[in-house]
């Protein structure tokens, strides 16, 4: 019989406050709490989870607020229900709940800003902060040149009102075109029922809007008051995505935000939990062991 994803995991719905988290998790010595992008789910990591688990981790994978099997809070104007602090609130939150009162956080994609803000918001809860093929959203805008505007379009047609919702739910396959084989059947089967739901896309999309605004406006707050991350930092990039063709060495773009920072690049597209599992597990096993 074929093994499942994420063997050994418990599974949960939790209530953080003002959203209700989607969580896989499993006991540990060592907590850590790994965040997706978009448009995935917890899934994403089915591969990596159970590598961190066998090294003895305690491994928690929730799905974001708004994406996957989480909860889709009421949004307002100004996009604050998805911003990138109320989401690293619930997932303090969320580590509280589970017993864990300091931890290390993983971040890819879109969970990376939301790892960034906790570190930021939470220093004394976060030991060690790994980011996955990001910068911050204000250094990414501050840098935007027609180059970034041609390969990340899609950033600012997704804070259009109603416009990205019908491109998306018309077809969200075709949208998205995923790689079925390399995301692997359950993953995929997830992926689909997630962004099959019209009320995903739109809370998927609220991330976006609360990034050009809101999100954006904090971070900058952040760079004049001269605040960096208390902890470690390693960056991880995919060498088969852009990071390196926008930034030249994508470490640079996070000197101004780390004291203490280390990375290096993975030979994977962009999803590196899915193409490169074993390079991006034991990066993540050396750094927060």
């Amino acid at each position: 019989m074929a093994a499942h994803m994420f063997e050994g995991f418990l599974e949960d719905k939790i209530d953080v406050g003002s959203a209700t988290l989607f969580v896989r998790h499993c006991d540990g010595e060592a907590p850590v709490v790994l965040l997706h992008g978009h448009p995935r789910t917890s899934a994403t990591w089915h591969r990596v989870a159970p590598m961190l688990k066998d090294h003895g981790f305690a491994v928690v994978c929730p799905d974001l607020r708004g994406y996957g099997r989480s909860s889709k809070p009421p949004t307002t104007s100004d996009h604050a229900p998805y911003s990138k602090r109320a989401m690293a609130n619930d997932i303090a939150t969320l580590m509280t709940t589970l017993g864990h009162n300091t931890f290390g956080v993983a971040g890819h994609d879109r969970g990376s800003y939301v790892a960034l803000r906790l570190a930021l918001d939470h220093p004394e809860r976060v030991s060690a902060l790994a980011v996955l093929d990001g910068v911050p959203i204000s250094e990414a805008l501050a840098r935007c040149d027609a180059t970034f505007a041609e390969a990340w379009w899609h950033w600012f047609f997704f804070a259009q009102p109603d416009k990205p919702e019908r491109a998306i739910n018309a077809d969200p396959v075709a949208w998205y075109r995923p790689d079925r084989d390399r995301m692997g059947e359950e993953n995929y089967a997830e992926w689909l029922a997630a962004v099959s739901d019209p009320r995903t896309v739109t809370a998927m999309l609220e991330d976006y809007r609360a990034g050009l605004g809101i999100d954006r406006d904090v971070e900058e707050a952040d760079l004049a008051a001269g605040r960096t991350i208390a902890s470690p930092v390693l960056l991880l990039w995919s060498t088969r995505d852009d990071l390196e063709s926008l930034y030249g060495d994508p470490l640079a773009v996070w000197r101004g935000w780390a004291t203490d920072l280390r990375g290096r690049g993975i030979d994977s597209g962009h999803h590196m939990a899915e193409e490169a599992p074993e390079q991006l597990a034991a990066s993540l096993t050396e750094f927060f062991r």
